[in-house]
């Protein structure tokens, strides 16, 4: 059984037990996070596609962690005029582990 769900302006595609990292969320470490806007669920041989989102079908998961990712380094050149900017760049990130699958 898995389940598509759609947060940050991303779409996951996710399991019991999984452990996905997504976009920020305003939770702390230990709290249960829903995610109400689900694309599609697949049970054993039924599936449900929403139009755009399956109605009354919802993934609950648990904050494991509140973090940044890696340092991504941002270059800008311009050849032959002595332009040049370097910038660093930490995206911060929500860990969760889905813990149940509704719909």
């Amino acid at each position: 059984m898995y389940a598509v769900i759609e947060t940050g302006g991303k779409q996951y595609r996710v399991a019991e037990g999984d452990v996905v990292r997504v976009e920020k969320l305003e939770a702390e470490i230990g709290d249960t996070v829903s995610f109400d806007q689900v694309l599609a669920v697949k049970k054993e041989k039924s599936m449900k596609i929403g139009k755009p989102h399956v109605k009354g079908a919802t993934v609950d998961g648990e904050v494991l962690a509140q973090d940044r990712a890696k340092k991504v380094i941002v270059y800008k050149y311009k050849p032959k005029k002595g332009y040049t900017r370097k910038n660093g760049h930490r995206q911060p990130y929500t860990e969760v582990k889905i813990t149940k699958i509704n719909g």
